[in-house]
């Protein structure tokens, strides 16, 4: 495992139906990050198909959207870049799987190596899409391994202990959110779509929009727990501004494996935020030392089904 690890993430405004635009942006970012040595970066949850617009898509159009992994022309940019630039590279589509199922999937590119991806567990976007059902952790040409969960994977905490059983050393945290319709008051909540169309003219509006209980307030009770709680080092990506009737958040952030953010945006545009993983932390660190203390024979509820259990969707679409 190498001792250091310089590691940037990103959030960017991507496009609907625009797979070009996304990809030109992202490869911009990409070439920024290899100028300044960085050597694996993160992008966010479906920002190469786009994402809160699939909801109200028909099956056909979904699938029209989707690619497969095995001959996927976005990952293969991704891969080119990737070799070209010496650089690991995380970022979101939608994957249209052998079987016909549509899926929310993260892909893990890099050199020299097989591909790594991960299907969301928690899919909610679009009735035509189907959840994943495993864990996972990605092998890299750094002797790190990278764990995956997207958006809503991350608010489960038996989802961040398994995949740190597993052996994350970093987990990759692709979201889409903030700005998010909730009825508590006390987190998320919609931010005016007019905050950002007129940002220029009041860039302070909205920058306090992002950085209270809907966005970087919210993100900061409870996110690096988990970094914390698991002993792994965590790379949060997110999109920022008009994902069409909501606004993303963006607050892009790296966090250490005892739970300190390193570095967080605090922009309301596109950004990249940059940070040094000294890896030597990991088994220093108060979550995999308490790890090792489990007694997992009292644990056997958490694998019995409660009866409340619900669907992802009824529970994000029932208000």
């Amino acid at each position: 495992m190498r001792n250091k690890i310089l590691a940037a993430t990103t959030q960017f405004n991507h496009k609907a139906f625009d797979k070009e635009y996304n990809l030109k942006i992202m490869e911009g970012m990409c070439r920024d990050a290899s100028s300044k040595g960085i050597q694996i970066i993160t992008f966010p949850e479906m920002c190469i198909t786009g994402y809160w617009y699939i909801r109200d898509l028909g099956k056909n159009k979904v699938k029209e959207m989707a690619e497969p992994l095995a001959d996927s022309p976005s990952i293969e940019k991704l891969q080119n870049l990737a070799e070209d630039l010496n650089l690991i590279i995380g970022a979101g589509l939608i994957e249209l799987a052998d079987d016909g199922k549509l899926y929310n999937t993260y892909v893990v590119v890099q050199p020299d190596r097989p591909l790594g991806f991960h299907r969301k567990l928690h899919c909610f976007i679009s009735p035509h899409m189907s959840s994943g059902s495993s864990f996972t952790v990605v092998e890299t040409s750094l002797g790190i391994k990278l764990g995956i969960l997207i958006c809503w994977d991350n608010n489960l905490i038996e989802n961040g202990r398994m995949t740190a059983l597993a052996g994350a050393d970093i987990l990759l945290a692709p979201h889409q959110t903030g700005g998010c319709k909730h009825s508590s008051g006390h987190v998320l909540g919609t931010i005016d779509v007019d905050l950002w169309e007129n940002r220029a003219a009041n860039p302070q509006a909205l920058r306090n929009e992002f950085s209270g209980i809907k966005g970087k307030k919210w993100l900061e009770r409870w996110l690096p727990a988990r970094a914390h709680d698991n002993g792994y080092f965590l790379m949060f990506s997110n999109g920022v501004g008009r994902d069409d009737d909501e606004i993303r958040t963006g607050n892009a952030m790296l966090i250490d494996c005892f739970g300190e953010i390193l570095v967080q945006s605090s922009s309301i545009e596109n950004d990249m935020v940059i940070a040094e993983f000294d890896m030597t932390l990991l088994e220093k660190s108060l979550g995999r030392n308490w790890i090792k203390g489990r007694r997992p024979e009292l644990y056997k509820a958490l694998a019995i089904p409660s009866g409340n259990e619900k669907d992802p969707r009824y529970l994000k679409f029932r208000e």
